[in-house]
C-alpha cells in the first residue's frame, strides 16, 4: 500500500473492521482454525458484524506465503477486505483488532516506514543478476540475468609472447560486460529511485562494476564483501549488510528531521502535542517523529472528520466533528491526511527483547516554512494586548 492509497481510505466516512496481528507462523492446520476462531470472537466483542469478522479471518487464512515471523494488517468494510498488507518481519507492537470510524493506523505506518526498496547486484566475471526487492516484504518484484561474453573469460597462466595478449584479452571482456551491468542498474536506478544498491559477487567484477556505475547510483551503493553466487556459499553476509544499512538510514532520518526541528532558534520545527497538533492544523509539517512508546490509554486528541483534522479539544476543531483517539494514532493520522512523512524513533532491539519502560519522548516536527512554535506565538499574542 503506497501513503496516498491510505490517505484516501482514511479520509472516507464509514465504519471499518481491522485487525493487525501474527502472519503465518508455521503451527499445524488445527492451531490455524484455532487461532482464527479466537481472533473472530475478539472481532465480535469489538463490535464488528459477522461479515466482516469472516472475512478478516478468511483473509488470514488464506494470505500470503511468507516466511516466519511475519506480520498481517487488515482492513474491511462492509464485508470486503479493502487492504492486507502482509510483512516479512515480526509483528511491531501489540496485536489489535477492532470496529470503528477511525481504523488503527500506526502499526501499518512503523512496518512502511521501515521498508526499503533496494536493488541486489550479484555480480561476476561473465554477468551478474539484478533483483529489485523490497525489504519487509515476501519476494523480489524483479529479477533479471545480464549475460555478458564468456569467451575466454579467465586470465591464463599462458608462457611466452601470448601471455600479456591472453590477459589483455580476458580484462577487456571482463569490463566490457561490467559496463553492460552498469548500464543495466543506472537504468533501474534511473526508473525505480531505489534506496540503496548492493553489490556482491567476484571481487574484480565487483572493483569494474563500481567504476563503470553512473554518479547517482554510485551515491546509493553499498559494496559486500561476499560473493553469493560462488558454489557452498548463502546470502547471510549479504542478509547482515542490508539489515544494518537500513537501520542506519532510519536513524539518519529520525536525527535529521530532529536537526531540522531545532534549526534557528526552533523556528523550523514543533516539539511537543501543543505545537504539533497546530502545525499540523496548518498542513505545516513536513516530517513528524513518534515515539511508538506513547500509549497512554487516557492521553487522547479529537480525530476530526474533516480539516484540520486532528484538535486538542472542541475550542481549536474549526466546527468540524471528532471522536477521541490516542496521541499517537491521533497524530500518525492527521499526518498522512496532510501529507506528511512519518518516521518513528525505532529502537534495536534483539529477537525477543522487550522495549524498555521508560518514558516516550515528545513528538516532534520538521516544518515545511518556518513559524514561530505555538508558545512563543500566544506569548507574543499576550504581549500585544496588554
Amino acid at each position: 500500500m503506497r501513503i496516498d492509497e491510505l490517505e484516501r481510505l482514511i479520509a472516507e466516512p464509514g465504519i471499518w473492521t481491522y485487525a493487525y496481528t501474527d502472519g503465518p507462523v508455521g503451527e499445524p492446520p488445527g492451531s490455524v482454525e484455532s487461532r482464527m476462531r479466537s481472533l473472530k470472537d475478539r472481532l465480535r466483542q469489538a463490535g464488528a458484524p459477522e461479515p466482516d469478522a469472516d472475512a478478516v479471518t478468511a483473509a488470514l487464512s488464506s494470505g500470503e506465503d511468507v516466511a516466519s515471523p511475519s506480520a498481517r494488517w487488515v482492513l474491511v468494510r462492509d464485508g470486503q477486505v479493502v487492504a492486507d498488507e502482509a510483512f516479512g518481519a515480526a509483528r511491531l507492537g501489540q496485536e489489535c483488532v477492532g470496529h470503528g470510524a477511525h481504523p488503527e493506523i500506526v502499526p501499518l505506518l512503523r512496518h512502511l516506514a521501515a521498508e526499503r526498496q533496494i536493488v541486489v547486484v550479484e555480480t561476476e566475471r561473465d554477468g551478474a543478476r539484478l533483483t529489485l526487492e523490497r525489504v519487509g516484504r515476501a519476494g523480489p518484484e524483479s529479477s533479471q540475468d545480464i549475460e555478458g561474453e564468456d569467451d575466454q573469460i579467465t586470465k591464463v597462466q599462458a608462457g611466452g609472447w601470448a601471455h600479456a595478449r591472453y590477459q589483455r584479452h580476458a580484462e577487456d571482456h571482463w569490463q566490457h560486460n561490467q559496463a553492460e551491468v552498469a548500464e543495466a542498474v543506472d537504468r533501474l536506478v534511473r526508473e525505480r529511485r531505489p534506496g540503496h544498491v548492493f553489490v556482491t559477487g567476484d571481487v574484480r567484477a565487483r572493483q569494474l562494476l563500481l567504476e563503470r556505475l553512473g554518479q547517482e547510483a554510485r551515491e546509493i551503493a553499498v559494496e559486500v564483501d561476499a560473493d553469493t553466487r560462488a558454489e557452498g556459499s548463502d546470502d547471510s553476509a549479504l542478509r547482515e549488510a542490508i539489515a544494518q544499512t537500513l537501520v542506519t538510514a532510519q536513524r539518519d532520518a529520525v536525527a535529521g528531521a530532529r536537526e531540522r526541528a531545532a534549526v534557528a532558534d526552533a523556528r523550523d520545527g514543533a516539539t511537543g502535542v501543543a505545537d504539533v497538533v497546530a502545525a499540523l492544523q496548518q498542513a505545516q509539517v513536513d516530517t513528524l517523529v513518534l515515539d511508538p512508546r506513547m500509549t497512554d490509554a487516557d492521553a487522547t486528541l479529537l480525530a476530526l472528520d474533516a480539516e484540520p483534522w486532528v484538535a486538542v479539544d472542541e475550542s481549536d476543531a474549526f466546527d468540524a466533528s471528532g471522536i477521541r483517539l490516542p496521541v499517537l494514532e491521533a497524530l500518525a493520522r492527521a499526518a498522512v491526511l496532510t501529507r506528511a512523512r512519518v518516521v518513528f524513533d525505532e529502537e534495536e532491539l534483539a529477537e525477543g527483547e522487550a522495549r524498555p519502560d521508560e518514558q516516550a519522548t515528545a513528538p516532534v516536527a520538521a516544518l515545511r516554512w518556518p513559524a514561530e512554535p505555538a508558545a512563543a506565538a500566544a506569548a507574543q499574542s499576550e504581549r500585544s494586548t496588554e
